[in-house]
């Protein structure tokens, strides 16, 4: 049996983890991390309570737990991607990078630190060795399935991770934790990014990045039909908090984000959900990152997602380069895809294989 150490959060999820690895034999500690502490308080973020949650959860297991700060790693290797990247006008995908720079970096050099063989999260995910290389899989549940978030990570990471709930579906875990006694079986899963938890998005961000006014134009006509408050508070696709609702022909449908314009701080938008600027055939992705050393195929039929909740789209790549900052590819999709966001990740698939993917450009 293997020393293994479980990042716990006070969900749910990370004790069930904790709890199954334990009936194995397997010698367990559990590990909190806490990565925010700007205006850390109960009306938004919930570390306190995820703290108490995490340790009565512990207790019932049986194992001992561990709370450990990595707010500075987190606010160097993530937040300050996340500023630079909604500065520059793109939407970042903060989860990816928290995965790879603190859930399987600062949190596993931790764990081997500590003498741990490996180490255990309750993402919905599996891992498997084959024909000498390490795979990332999807979730049994395909409802939760969360390798998407996790398709930077690499060979050295995945052999030293468990995803023990990768078989399971939700509605498993809930029974298994209720059964053993488990006081958060019935807590609520976590949404969204943990600084910015219950607060509003746009007033976290203007915090950090402060207000620029602009106009909001029509794509189809150039016509002026109303203002934003910054182009960094908006992301491709964007229905809501746009303030022109009363500015249309009803029979065209609501507003949405399609484009904009950095150098002019201007906010294109077009009406109705299916119109032409919000869909793409294909994609620009860099700073790829590949699971096994041998890259994809080109040519090849592969499935991805650019977002985390939509269905896998058959695609190829046509082009692949390996540059020393990561490298390029271009993705064609045999259907457009809506709203694709730069900053935002492109995955890749073979069935049920995470290949990696990279951000798109």
């Amino acid at each position: 049996m293997a020393k293994v150490i479980v990042g716990m959060s006070g969900g749910v999820d990370s004790s069930v983890a904790a709890l199954l690895l334990k009936r194995q034999g397997h010698e367990v500690v559990g590990l909190f991390m806490k990565n925010w502490e700007d205006d850390d308080t109960g009306d938004y973020c919930s570390s306190r309570q995820d703290l108490i949650d995490a340790t009565a959860a512990a207790d019932v297991i049986g194992i001992e737990l561990e709370a450990v700060n990595f707010a500075a790693e987190y606010r160097e290797r993530v937040f300050a991607n996340f500023l630079t990247e909604y500065r520059a006008g793109r939407t970042p995908n903060p989860d990816v990078l928290c995965n790879s720079e603190i859930k399987f970096k600062a949190f596993l050099d931790h764990a081997l630190r500590l003498g741990a063989d490996c180490i255990a999260t309750g993402h919905y995910a599996q891992v498997r060795e084959f024909l000498g290389e390490w795979q990332l899989l999807k979730a049994e549940d395909g409802a939760k399935d969360q390798s998407y978030f996790l398709y930077r990570l690499d060979q050295a990471q995945l052999s030293r991770t468990l995803f023990p709930l990768g078989r399971l579906y939700k509605r498993e875990v809930r029974k298994i934790a209720a059964a053993a006694g488990l006081a958060n079986y019935a807590k609520k899963d976590s949404t969204g990014i943990c600084f910015i938890g219950e607060r509003r998005f746009r007033e976290f961000l203007a915090r950090y990045l402060p207000k620029q006014p602009g106009e909001i134009r029509r794509l189809d006509d150039d016509r002026v039909v109303g203002r934003h408050e910054g182009l960094s508070y908006c992301t491709l696709g964007q229905r809501e908090g746009l303030g022109i609702g009363g500015v249309k022909d009803a029979s065209e449908g609501p507003w949405f984000v399609a484009a904009k314009d950095m150098d002019k701080n201007v906010l294109y938008v077009v009406q109705g959900h299916d119109h032409p600027a919000l869909l793409r055939d294909r994609l620009t992705a860099g700073q790829l990152s590949w699971i096994s050393p041998r890259p994809p195929r080109p040519h090849w039929v592969y499935a991805a997602k650019t977002r985390y909740r939509m269905p896998d789209a058959a695609c190829d790549i046509e082009e692949l380069s390996e540059l020393p900052e990561g490298g390029r590819c271009e993705v064609a999709f045999a259907v457009p895809q809506w709203a694709v966001t730069p900053g935002q990740s492109v995955v890749l698939y073979e069935s049920q294989v995470c290949l990696g993917g990279g951000i798109i450009v």
